[in-house]
């Protein structure tokens, strides 16, 4: 039973209540048996991570004194266990609309979900998310190659879920690495090593590419001088930084934990790191401590020292320590943390030209599984993510890259095919005529190039070798195939509506703001409307989340748009009722389709069973347990069952009563109010 806690819940609620009652187990999606991408990456959530973040301290405290911990709408309406396994279900539809669309507002509430489950609350790692995507879509553009690396690190992700998922080496040495029992019949370890993996290999693989803010000012630097058409190297001016020790060195606390931790005094994260690094990779790879660390220590201070490149994994790793300890806490912070950080230390340049030297003819082994199994799936899966990436730099927008592709993980193996703009046939043809003729020549010079076509299209197959070099492939053997197809930009939903999709946040924390303070929310200071959106359960936070990522949709149906720049159009500062005649079906079709992905069903028992004397002496009065019981059922009375078409949804929606309308559209009127203190953001119409 993949969700443990919801089956329990509706046990109780049967012997309480009788009949049918819920909560019902989640659905895995239709197709979901597969060995594609997606298939593989939810069946992994939805299987093998049964009992996710359950705390048998927690539950044992819940029976001893007769009430609930976990959150639904409010805290205390539910077991904590429940609250985890709804968690769970969150993160896994929200994953299953980021690889149907890839766009950056559904990698965002990836994000929002790890760092609402592991961290503790998004709001205290906020600044580390947004920096990445401020930077690129600001600064990238003045570079000469740049592409995204916020959506590319939550395909990764995925990627990394479906090879753990299907193939059984890796899974059985993730599982012996760190002391498991590697036999998957063990339903309960193979349960154990599961949630495990997913919560570092979230942590691995979703902020390996942060500290690309630090390496984006050195590459515009050098873009100034490459676009005048000279090479970076002895002679041009580079960036590198100073006083690094400042966001290296370690605490007196800190020093203590580890110390404890590994028997070892470290002064600082690079002493830290190359330790750990060395104690894996040394003795395979013939290096000492002291060189490893000289290499980590010249990163950012001697760039010339690496053919003037900045390496952004040195940063990601450095950031990402200090975002650990200050979220969770020194005192949970265990080697398997450690093992993530070096895994993206590992990731960009430091193990390909320090530690394997994969270019040179002198080259060292690939990085085999057993030997560091989450820094060989970042590098295997960061190396294959190379298609929907938006292209920033100049010479990035004009280069061919695949625009979509496929993957079959059966047979512990990965066949991906990567597919090309069928509208740039134009391009590859003439590559393939420029390479034909460079063969009949004698294959003289260098080979002609179509960066990426060309690496996975010419006989060298490039992109199949390099990765082959870096890892070991021979328990999960790599077919590349590149073709050609239409590219589907209708799955993207791209609007009109412009800023920072960032200020999703902020628009969730404006919506939610009128439960409480309806007309009076400008009133309210931030920080307290802020604090009322954390007490939130994650999933009711995603609800307004994913409302105002909708916004923009509906804006676009009224011929309107949002933007944080001042434009020559009439602002919108209340909807007539005409538009919201438009949008609040819209609206209502929206949180209908989400309460049935999250499983639940129609039904008003919670409002018409007599309750127990005892649970309404624990929620203090009738109306608050009938609201606690609404969470316990999973059950609304305005939802509905089944799968709904979009005729059946409108006209449910007309026979709402009034009251319930209002809750579609006075939301928005709210918003328009609320975006100005947040953002600055006006909306204006077309017409």
């Amino acid at each position: 039973m993949a969700f443990t806690a919801m089956e329990n819940m509706r046990h109780i609620n049967r012997s309480i209540y009788g009949g049918n009652t819920g909560p019902q187990q989640p659905s895995l999606f239709s197709a979901g048996r597969g060995y594609d991408l997606k298939s593989a990456a939810l069946r992994f959530i939805h299987e093998r991570c049964e009992g996710l973040r359950f705390d048998p301290d927690i539950d044992e405290r819940e029976q001893n004194t007769g009430t609930w911990e976990g959150t639904g709408l409010k805290k205390g309406q539910v077991p904590f266990a429940l609250q985890m396994d709804v968690n769970r279900l969150c993160l896994e539809r929200e994953l299953e609309k980021f690889i149907d669309s890839g766009v950056a507002e559904d990698a965002y509430t990836i994000y929002y979900c790890y760092l609402e489950m592991f961290f503790g609350h998004y709001g205290k790692s906020k600044k580390m998310v947004e920096l990445l995507s401020e930077f690129e879509s600001n600064g990238s553009s003045l570079l000469m190659k740049h592409r995204d690396h916020y959506s590319h690190s939550v395909y990764v992700f995925a990627l990394g879920l479906a090879v753990y998922e299907t193939n059984a080496a890796y899974r059985r040495k993730f599982k012996i690495f760190y002391g498991f029992d590697p036999a998957d019949e063990n339903r309960e370890e193979d349960h154990a090593a599961a949630c495990s993996f997913l919560e570092y290999w979230g942590l691995t693989s979703l902020f390996h590419d942060i500290g690309y803010p630090f390496e984006l000012p050195f590459e515009q630097v050098m873009s100034y001088y490459e676009v005048a058409g000279q090479k970076r190297g002895k002679g041009s001016l580079f960036i590198a930084y100073h006083d690094v020790d400042t966001i290296t060195a370690l605490g007196d606390e800190v020093r203590k934990h580890f110390a404890e931790l590994y028997k070892r005094s470290f002064t600082s994260t690079e002493e830290l790191f190359a330790f750990g690094i060395t104690d894996k990779l040394g003795e395979a790879y013939d290096f000492k401590e002291d060189y490893i660390l000289k290499k980590i220590h010249d990163k950012p201070v001697k760039p010339d020292s690496f053919g003037y490149y900045m390496d952004h994994a040195y940063f990601s790793s450095v950031r990402l320590f200090r975002e650990i300890v200050n979220s969770i806490g020194i005192d949970k912070v265990t080697e398997k943390h450690i093992d993530a950080l070096t895994a993206i230390l590992l990731h960009n340049s430091l193990f390909k030209f320090a530690v394997s030297f994969y270019k040179e003819d002198y080259h060292k082994e690939p990085l085999r599984m057993e030997v560091h199994p989450l820094a060989y799936l970042l590098m295997l899966c960061d190396e294959l993510q190379c298609w929907d990436r938006t292209a920033y730099g100049r010479n990035s927008r004009t280069e061919l890259h695949p625009m979509a592709a496929s993957f079959d993980f059966a047979g512990n193996a990965i066949r991906a095919i990567y597919y090309y703009d069928r509208e740039e046939q134009e391009k590859i043809d003439a590559f393939k005529l420029d390479y034909r003729t460079w063969e009949k020549n004698g294959e003289e010079g260098e080979a002609p190039r179509l960066k990426a076509y060309s690496d996975m299209a010419e006989k060298e197959e490039r992109f199949t070798g390099d990765i082959e070099k870096i890892v070991n492939t021979a328990d999960i053997p790599l077919t590349v195939i590149p073709s050609i197809a239409d590219v589907d930009r209708k799955s993207k939903h791209t609007y009109l509506s412009s800023s920072n999709f960032l200020h999703l946040y902020d628009f969730a924390v404006a919506l939610n703001a009128r439960y409480d303070h309806q007309g009076e929310e400008r009133k309210i200071p931030t920080k307290q409307l802020e604090k009322e959106f954390e007490e939130l359960s994650l999933e009711y936070q995603l609800s307004n989340i994913n409302q105002a990522k909708s916004f923009a949709k509906y804006l676009d149906a009224l011929n309107c748009f949002y933007t944080d720049r001042p434009v020559d159009y009439d602002m919108i500062t209340r909807f007539t009722m005409g538009q919201i005649a438009v949008f609040a079906p819209m609206e209502h079709a929206r949180w209908v389709r989400e309460h049935i992905a999250m499983g639940w069903e129609k039904g008003d028992l919670y409002e018409t069973a007599e309750l127990p004397e005892d649970m309404i002496r624990r929620y203090g009065d009738e109306k608050t347990a009938r609201k606690a019981l609404r969470e316990q059922l999973r059950m609304h009375k305005l939802a509905m069952d089944g799968n709904p078409g979009e005729e059946e949804i409108h006209a449910h929606y007309d026979a709402l009563p009034e009251k319930e309308k209002l809750k579609d559209y006075e939301p928005f009127n709210s918003m328009l109010k609320l975006v100005k203190k947040f953002d600055g953001l006006r909306i204006y119409s077309l017409e």
